[in-house]
């Protein structure tokens, strides 16, 4: 979506400002970027060294979005590029999008809808199995940062036990109280398992045939974070040979997904196409921090939110 007008005018207002089309591709950006201090973008575009060639003034890239594995930060540190993000804005969106797939798996919501979308019901045929109750679940938060907390939060609030896995064992101050568990026990333990971690190289194939093993055949698995964090082929395997009861997946590894990747079309995968953030209330407040991100480290001070603070005496 475009830049709101009124964000429009504090840019200009701050630096000779061009704006141009929205677009993820490198190609559509280096020609407009040659003289830039300060760069607004999608998370999704790739920012290597490529796109720092053609920018040799270049001082910050803010993209908007929480994740920023799009971004060589190594190599934007080393030039003293700042790289910023856009969390905390988002954490109610995709903690509102998390707790709506527990629902809708446990409860089999899709399956009542086709049921009575396809005239099965006007025709008294058998309806679909019975669904489960979210009272009393057990919920595995795999990484227990903003967005798990509030996850953790809103799924208390439902009756459900919340468990969590993270680099730390115990739950920072003011998080909802939830048990630490190893990742191995956690997996073992919950009826459904949603992931909130960043996608790193420690965490890239996280899950995968050896942990959806561990889960139990009636537990569901969500994931709103990134798609290379779950092992795609081995998640789609698991799902087939009943490893697994279901998934709602809002990420892919390859984004949009193929039209010849089955997942997506599995009678237990409810698809999502990366929409956990699209509010527009939560879309004009990522749009808004990335701004204030940007004119904050042309102005030379800290800005609310950044990747490498290391460069800012660089970037200054």
């Amino acid at each position: 979506m475009p830049l709101e007008e009124e964000f429009k005018e504090r840019i200009a207002a701050a630096a000779d400002a061009r704006f141009i089309p929205v677009s993820a591709r490198q190609e559509d950006v280096i020609p407009h970027i040659a003289d830039a201090e300060g760069v607004l973008v999608s998370n999704m575009l790739k920012a290597d060294a490529a796109l720092f060639d053609a920018a040799p003034k270049l001082r910050v890239l803010s993209g908007v979005g929480v994740g920023y594995d799009n971004a060589d930060v190594e190599e934007a540190t080393s030039r003293g590029i700042a790289i910023c993000n856009t969390p905390g804005v988002l954490s109610g969106a995709v903690a509102d999008l998390t707790i709506a797939s527990i629902i809708m798996l446990l409860r089999r919501l899709l399956a009542h809808v086709d049921y009575v979308r396809s005239g099965a019901w006007s025709r008294r045929e058998p309806g679909p199995p019975l669904s489960h109750d979210v009272t009393g679940k057990v919920l595995g938060i795999v990484g227990y940062g903003r967005i798990g907390r509030e996850v953790a939060r809103r799924a208390q609030a439902l009756g459900m036990e919340t468990v969590f896995h993270d680099v730390f064992t115990e739950a920072p101050e003011g998080a909802p109280l939830s048990a630490y568990l190893p990742l191995d026990e956690l997996l073992q333990r919950s009826d459904v398992v949603s992931i909130h971690v960043d996608l790193n190289p420690t965490t890239r194939h996280m899950f995968s045939a050896e942990q959806f093993k561990l889960m139990r055949p009636d537990a569901y698995l969500i994931n709103t974070s990134r798609g290379p964090v779950v092992d795609q082929a081995a998640l789609t395997e698991a799902l087939k040979a009943g490893e697994l009861a279901g998934a709602a997946l809002d990420v892919f590894e390859v984004e949009p997904v193929p039209e010849d990747d089955e997942i997506y079309r599995l009678p237990n995968v409810i698809p999502f196409n990366h929409m956990a953030t699209a509010t527009e209330e939560t879309r004009k407040a990522m749009r808004g921090l990335a701004v204030d991100n940007m004119l904050a480290v042309l102005r030379g001070e800290m800005p609310p939110a950044i990747v490498n603070p290391e460069v800012l005496a660089l970037a200054r």
